[in-house]
């Protein structure tokens, strides 16, 4: 299974901001959707935003306003713009890419692939 390679997490202070990186490790027939989860401190895993091959996108109420999640198809590439950080954004975020292996497969050749995980810390 392909992995995903993410960077762009780190230390910042409340109000600012930071710029998640995420893209197969390998070349891949086609990409269906992208995006990122976070899973914070004693939480569950959560969806923060989405984004299909055609660009629309969905965020989670916690999200709206305040990021962006945006992609490269031609470089297999997503994004997760955040704005306006907060201490209770403090999470691991974890990108996933719908891969599809094969062409004329349907779902079966579709696969869910994540990245390892990159520490988000927003300090008060």
């Amino acid at each position: 299974q392909v992995q995903l390679v993410e960077s762009g997490g780190g230390l910042v202070q409340d109000g600012g901001s930071l710029r998640l990186s995420c893209a197969p490790s390998a070349r891949v027939f086609h990409i269906n959707d992208m995006g990122w989860y976070r899973q914070g401190p004693g939480k569950q895993r959560e969806l923060v935003a989405a984004i299909t091959e055609s660009g629309t996108t969905n965020y989670a109420d916690s999200a709206k306003g305040r990021f962006t999640c945006s992609r490269d198809s031609a470089k297999n590439t997503v994004f997760l713009q955040m704005n306006s950080l907060s201490p209770e954004d403090t999470a691991v975020y974890y990108c996933f890419a719908d891969i599809v292996r094969y062409p004329f497969g349907g779902p079966e050749a579709v696969s869910r692939s994540w990245g390892q995980g990159t520490q988000v810390t927003v300090s008060s």
